[in-house]
């Protein structure tokens, strides 16, 4: 009999592609995949891994297997799923990640509502970047990802994966507040040719929509600086050094030496919450999902 907690580690092995990345997404030693594995190569009574280097591969009798186990996997989950909606609790543990404005900006209300109203509901949530929290929901690791894509640039969705938008989140240019076009009421992307930007980490999804859109102007961007959280960005365009684009969302409180001016052509951010449809019906999902959007709602009325 082929056990599941086994089952669950060669899943996660066959996902992360290292014991390393195994044992964080499991949250165990590396010591207790490895035994977890040689245990289930017991059970299956073949080589299920292969030394690779100073890594390990999956063997074809490991990927067969693997290919299995995220099928049972799934209907496990599923059967859970199915099992938490027909008790109606909100219970168990809950596992959520948003992109860092988000984690700011909506995530303290909405988790302080989930506790209060769900006492026997355990929280966990990180800070992650989209497509960092959408792999994560993906693999299992994560239960729920506030994510966003931009208006000209949708982010891919992988199927199997269900989707409630949140909110539009408007976006401005932050400049210094002696900047020429500060006390415009407002601006074109194609004005700041000249002006350096700050901007985010190289290959992250905002940095590369930033560099999309000014592409597309014609603009080749000069890029100063790259700090991955909003008030960084903010603090550097305080002291002048350069510009940047401010989202709404968890901007607040602006520095005093800033200034934020609206763009002619409206910028938006999409926020939207994911999760897998196998997990559809449980309702600690769906509590989640409904806290979030009513403090989304507040958020965009306060704006």
């Amino acid at each position: 009999m082929l056990n599941l907690e086994r089952l669950r580690t060669l899943d996660a092995l066959a996902r992360h592609g290292s014991v390393s990345g195994a044992a964080a997404g499991l949250h165990i030693t590396t010591s207790a995949v490895s035994q977890q594995m040689a245990k289930l190569e017991r059970e299956a009574g073949q080589r299920l891994l292969a030394k690779n280097g100073r890594g390990v591969r999956l063997t074809d009798a490991g990927r067969l297997l693997a290919e299995h186990a995220a099928r049972i996997l799934s209907q496990v989950e599923l059967a859970q799923a199915d099992l938490e909606a027909q008790r109606g609790q909100v219970a168990g543990e809950l596992r959520l990640s948003a992109f860092p404005t988000a984690a700011r900006g909506l995530f303290p209300a909405a988790l302080a509502t989930l506790r209060a109203e769900h006492p026997a509901l355990r929280l966990r949530s990180s800070e992650l970047e989209p497509e960092r929290g959408i792999s994560g929901v993906v693999r299992g690791d994560l239960d729920l990802a506030v994510v966003l894509d931009w208006y000209n640039k949708p982010i891919p969705l992988p199927d199997g994966l269900v989707k409630a938008p949140l909110l539009d989140d408007p976006a401005d240019v932050a400049m210094p507040v002696g900047h020429r076009l500060a006390g415009r009421d407002g601006v074109d992307l194609a004005e700041f040719a000249e002006d350096e930007w700050i901007t985010w980490g190289e290959g992250e999804f905002c940095h590369e929509w930033l560099m999309f859109t000014l592409r597309s102007k014609g603009i080749e961007p000069i890029v100063g600086h790259r700090a991955a959280e909003t008030h960084t960005q903010l603090g550097l365009v305080a002291a002048g050094l350069g510009v940047c684009i401010a989202p709404l969302l968890g901007r607040h409180p602006m520095p005093a030496e800033v200034v934020t001016v609206p763009l002619k052509q409206r910028v938006r951010r999409h926020v939207y919450v994911v999760w897998r449809a196998d997990a559809d019906r449980r309702p600690s999902i769906r509590a989640a999902v409904d806290a979030l959007r009513a403090t989304a709602r507040e958020v965009g009325q306060a704006a």
